[in-house]
């Protein structure tokens, strides 16, 4: 049998879900410039990025009514994804010194 090339493929480790404390993330408010983390939410397949993009940094763009539109870096090239809020987290300071 063929092996399977599918969208979430080899994604066990990376989509097991980490414990969430409430929806305050979901009412996080988010303006053009601010820098964010895409962090991938299993439970939610609406609006998930591809898994290469799990926990790049990028910038928001354009901030629409239950998504954002944000530019990644990956490599030499400038890729924009379209992110429901669920997938991204607020770069916080004390990151932005770890990550360096």
């Amino acid at each position: 049998m063929p092996k399977s090339k599918g969208y979430r493929r080899k994604t066990r480790a990376l989509l097991t879900l980490e414990k969430r404390k409430g929806l305050s993330y979901l009412l996080q408010s988010y303006n053009v410039g601010d820098k964010v983390i895409v962090k991938l939410d299993p439970t939610q397949p609406k609006g998930m990025p591809h898994r290469r993009f799990n926990g790049r940094v990028g910038v928001i763009n354009e901030v629409r009514r239950r998504s954002l539109v944000v530019d990644v870096q990956v490599g030499k090239k400038l890729k924009q994804l379209m992110v429901r809020l669920e997938h991204v987290k607020p770069l916080r300071g004390e990151e932005m010194v770890a990550k360096g």
